[in-house]
């Protein structure tokens, strides 16, 4: 299957993609941008592909998440192009629910097999990940 995408240029480094289902996204770049940047688009791209497949694969355990995020750290070679040649992946789970096997699972899961983003990165950078798990609720 093939799919496309547009970019048109709005001013400046603004940019706006659309994608062949219609959905758009803002980018922009330098001291006064308003969006993220085309390459920090990748990292958030990466932590939303495999977020999707985490919550995917806890939901089917039956298990709920009271809250997730990942946060992404990335080293730049220097350079042009300047690429990122190292990412770090941490991801963030509250839930009373949750076990350690079962993140390690959803987690290995998601790089080693489902999330697409992580799989084309992998071939250009080293991508390494780490949990943290908080079982208590404020509820």
């Amino acid at each position: 299957m093939t799919k496309t995408a547009r970019v048109d240029w709005i001013e400046g480094y603004r940019l706006e993609g659309k994608t062949d289902s219609g959905k758009t996204v803002l980018m922009d770049t330098g001291e006064n941008a308003v969006a993220a940047s085309p390459a920090q688009l990748i990292l958030q791209a990466l932590a939303g592909c495999t977020m999707m497949d985490c919550v995917l694969i806890i939901g089917k355990a039956r298990k709920k998440i009271e809250k997730f995020w990942v946060d992404v750290s990335a080293e730049e070679c220097g350079g042009h192009p300047n690429i990122f040649n190292k990412i770090h992946l941490t991801y963030n789970f509250i839930g009373s629910e949750l076990d350690d096997a079962l993140i390690q699972r959803a987690i290995n899961l998601s790089e080693e097999k489902y999330c697409r983003v992580h799989a084309m990165l992998i071939k250009a950078a080293e991508i390494t990940s780490s949990y943290n798990l908080n079982k208590h609720t404020n509820s």
